[in-house]
């Protein structure tokens, strides 16, 4: 028994992991060089200049060199050097106990010092802080190498490894070797000058560097053949080694290289001839039948030769550098070339075994929990009744709609065979028409399966809970909330008949269901049992399994918000839900297309058309109009009606008001914020008894119709039943400024038509001082000539100064005019301009994208009328915007 203080960290090393596992002194060794490596001076004087700063990121593709590269810099240091090769899926426990130990191993730190994990799966703060102490105070600094850092994918070792480069000062120098950006706070490292970076094209080979490269394999080569090599390659290091090797046996290196240049014949005779069938018979039947894996162990190995012999051959092989090469843990791969050299002559000599290879690693892969590459080489083999129902009985049908796979599983899935008709196949194609919205279509497979579940599933409960999932996603599409409920409460009774390590390898499945069941309450206008199921798929862990959904909830947060009359917290919370996706890298979802039109929403509000427009634009690019939900739907046919009404056409206001929203029920908010427009398109047109007319005549709890009523029945000369429809209003209570200053606007103007024109006066104040807090300006231009009058007086003008008002030191100013002002994106552009940050730094600072940068720039440039950000910096001080 290992005694744990309460901190939760063990006091010493006890020679093995958090989960009893010795550790492994591979992972500590900083790896040989080859006997054909080169050092290339030029990236070790690069590596050098990283010592003064905390951090060094190379970052490169697989075969960059990368790897070497570091560990030769590290091996000529003199202070002290820790290497760490990172693992895959490793948890925070595992990552800090093998850290503490590689540092231990080096005699950097004394255990008692510092500590070491107890918990597998999480780590103690105060253990990290001992760590970021204890570094600190050395006089000399630590190079610590964590190498393959791409394998660290969990974001909370990443925020740790942060918080102890930050704390321990100048006693830590650490250097990441990567095949992709970590998820650190890189653009605040790049901002304070603190990281030093070696990328892919310094890494890639000169021609001068490629001619010392191939000198090493005792070939001599011109510099004009090393560039036409360089350029063929990409001065990738594997590839230009790959090409040295296959020419040591040609007669004219040089000449045997320009027709590699040509085509890939000749290598492909060279890896047969001098490497394939130089092996044994068994090890030849090996590389062929391994060949269709993308990666493989020994134990799979075995299942497709039928022998018990592949961890002795893969072992040599690897020894041999003979094109296997080792990713640990008794995984490897074959050099990309060499396997598709490999898969053509599978072909030729074990005609039909591919079929039959991919079948039997398809069943190995799925026993041994490797889903993906399971239904990856089902699909290969043609077995779509195998391939469905692994998706299916992994409870994995989400990760069609949701997760880094889902585009790559809609292009497997769609090449099934129409011929298979089993209920995970049925269930497949439905899930497949949902993505296309193509809802009829995926009921009637939806509803096939159900028919033919019980006799013919493998796992009924698995797959009935696949079905509530489909259903509830139909019912959002059909705005039918009655029917998403149900598929809601037959979810929560059948999670209890699977087993529970599948419900929390797939939280998207719950994340997806409740974003369904939440988007289907708010189209029925139950805002309240919307938002509780939306908050809670907002909630959950973040991941990219769950990303779609959540950024779904946050859009469909953000249009209560709007609806609610809450302008900036819409605004904000639609920002957030942007940033879902682009902060995995994935592709536009829904959810992105409504935070667009939510955004668009507010700009009609605070009287910002080209930013409405441009947003709508941006909603268009991200799904077609025709693939709405019924809330999308109608809220971008309102919102299009609004802002042709701000630009002053009113009929094609009335139009676009009039699209139809197919949806089984009627939503009470859409119904009547459409009637609202209308309305606003008569007045507009000066036809108040057809505004009267257009409207409902019990406009119920929603505000913004009974509004818009009081404001027709004003217009047409009914001040009483005007003021009697506001008062019949429910309190405001959480209602926002969208909601409120409106009715106040029309209080305002009865009183100003009823000779009340001090308490007009009060109205007016209260309007401006609730909505200047969200820069709402559409209800004061929709209010007509009355406010522009009195609002150029007084306390009024002084309250709609500088965001309702040009400031009154203008010249050629008659009266007050109304004016556009920046977005409250384009200000957060603006100040980052201020402080000579980059396109790409802003980007990254304010996690959106580079065209989405550059879009708001646009935006200030015009606003600001300049064209050039020193220009617009300089505006903006003029106008004390900064």
């Amino acid at each position: 028994m290992v005694a744990v203080d309460p901190g939760g960290h063990m006091p010493s090393t006890v020679g093995v992991d958090p989960l009893g596992a010795p550790y492994l002194p591979g992972r500590f060794t900083i790896p040989a060089r080859p006997a054909t490596f080169l050092r290339r001076p030029r990236l070790h004087r690069r590596l050098d200049l990283g010592r003064s700063t905390p951090l060094t990121m190379v970052n490169g593709a697989a075969g960059a060199g990368k790897t070497v590269l570091v560990a030769d810099w590290a091996a000529g240091l003199e202070g002290p050097v820790v290497w760490l090769t990172a693992d895959t899926g490793q948890t925070p426990g595992l990552f800090w106990a093998y850290l503490l130990e590689a540092l231990h191993h080096q005699g950097v730190l004394e255990p008692a010092d510092v500590g070491f994990p107890a918990d597998a799966h999480r780590v103690d703060r105060k253990l990290l802080a001992r760590l970021a102490v204890a570094l600190a105070a050395r006089e000399r600094p630590v190079v610590v190498v964590l190498d393959e850092y791409d394998r660290v994918t969990g974001p909370a070792i990443s925020e740790q490894v942060d918080f102890v480069l930050q704390h321990a000062g100048p006693g830590l120098r650490l250097v990441l070797v990567t095949r992709n950006e970590p998820l650190l706070p890189l653009h605040r490292y790049r901002a304070a000058g603190t990281l030093t970076e070696v990328r892919n094209a310094e890494l890639a080979f000169t021609p001068e560097e490629a001619v010392g490269l191939v000198g090493l394999h005792g070939l001599r080569l011109s510099v004009d053949t090393a560039r036409s090599l360089v350029d063929r390659t990409g001065g990738w290091a594997a590839g230009l080694r790959l090409c040295a090797l296959a020419a040591q046996e040609a007669d004219d290196a040089e000449v045997y290289l320009k027709e590699f240049e040509a085509g890939q014949s000749t290598v492909a005779d060279y890896l047969l001839g001098e490497v394939l069938r130089r092996q044994p018979a068994e090890t030849q039947d090996l590389l062929l039948r391994v060949s269709v894996l993308e990666r493989f162990s020994p134990a799979l190995a075995n299942t497709l030769t039928g022998r018990l012999d592949a961890e002795s051959i893969l072992d040599e092989l690897r020894r041999q550098n003979a094109f296997v090469e080792s990713l640990g843990h008794s995984w490897y791969r074959l050099h990309p070339l060499f396997g598709e050299i490999l898969r053509s002559h599978l072909e030729v000599t074990l005609p039909g075994a591919r079929p039959r290879l991919h079948r039997r690693a398809a069943r190995w892969l799925r026993a041994a929990g490797y889903l993906p590459e399971a239904l990856a080489h089902g699909a290969e083999a043609g077995d779509w009744e195998f391939t469905t129902a692994a998706l299916v009985d992994d409870l994995a049908i989400g990760q069609l709609f949701t997760g880094l796979r889902a585009e790559g599983l809609a292009g497997l899935f769609a090449r099934m065979e129409p011929g298979t008709r089993t209920p995970a196949a049925e269930l497949v194609r439905a899930a497949r028409a949902l993505n296309r919205h193509e809802t009829d279509r995926a009921l009637a497979h939806l509803h096939h399966a159900e028919r033919t579940l019980t006799d013919e599933a493998t796992d009924p409960a698995a797959a009935r809970l696949s079905c509530a999932l489909l259903e509830a996603h139909a019912a959002r599409l059909s705005g039918a909330p009655d029917r998403a409920e149900r598929a809601a409460h037959a979810a929560r009774l059948l999670q209890g008949d699977v087993p529970a390590r599948l419900l929390e390898q797939h939280p998207e499945l719950n994340a997806l269901l409740l974003t369904h069941l939440g988007a289907t309450q708010l189209w029925a206008g139950r805002f309240k049992e919307a938002r509780d199921a939306l908050e809670t798929v907002v909630d959950c862990p973040p991941g990219a399994a769950t990303t779609r959904p959540r950024q779904e909830s946050l859009s469909h947060l953000a249009l209560i918000a709007y609806l609610d009359g809450w302008i900036d917290r819409a605004e904000r919370t639609a920002l957030a839900a942007l940033s879902e996706t682009e902060r995995y890298g994935l592709p536009p979802s829904a959810g992105s297309g409504m935070g667009h039109l939510v955004r668009a929403a507010i700009a009609v509000e605070r009287h910002e058309p080209a930013e409405a427009r441009q947003l709508l634009d941006e909603a268009a690019a991200s799904g077609p109009a025709g693939l709405d939900d019924p809330v999308a739907a109608a809220v971008r046919a309102l919102t299009t009606a609004r802002l042709l009404l701000a630009q002053g056409d009113p009929s094609a206001a009335l139009v676009a008001a009039g699209a139809r929203v197919g949806a089984d029920a009627v939503s009470p908010w859409a119904r009547d914020r459409t009637a609202a427009v209308v309305c606003a398109a008569y007045l507009a047109e000066g036809r108040a008894e057809t505004a009267v007319r257009a409207l409902p005549e019990d406009p119920g709890d929603q505000a913004a119709c009974a509004v818009e009523t009081a404001r027709a029945l004003l217009a047409a000369g009914r001040p009483g039943p005007a003021l009697g429809l506001l008062d019949a209003l429910p309190a405001e209570g959480e209602a926002g400024p969208a909601v409120t200053v409106p009715a106040l606007l029309v209080r305002a103007q009865a009183a100003d038509r009823t000779g009340d024109p001090e308490g007009a006066r009060r109205l007016l104040v209260r309007a401006l001082t609730e909505a200047r807090r969200e820069r709402l300006r559409r209800p004061f231009l929709e209010a007509g000539p009355w406010v522009r009058r009195m609002l150029g007086t007084g306390q009024a003008e002084a309250l709609a100064a500088g965001w309702l008002l040009p400031g009154r030191d203008r010249p050629g100013e008659d009266g007050p005019v109304l004016v556009e002002e920046l977005s409250a994106r384009e200000h957060d552009v603006l100040v980052r301009l201020a402080d000579m940050m980059s396109t790409e730094e802003i980007a990254a600072d304010l996690f959106v994208s580079v065209n989405t940068v550059k879009t708001h720039l646009k935006g200030v440039f015009r606003k600001l009328a300049v064209n050039r950000r020193t220009d617009a910096v300089r505006r903006a001080r003029e106008r004390g915007l900064l």
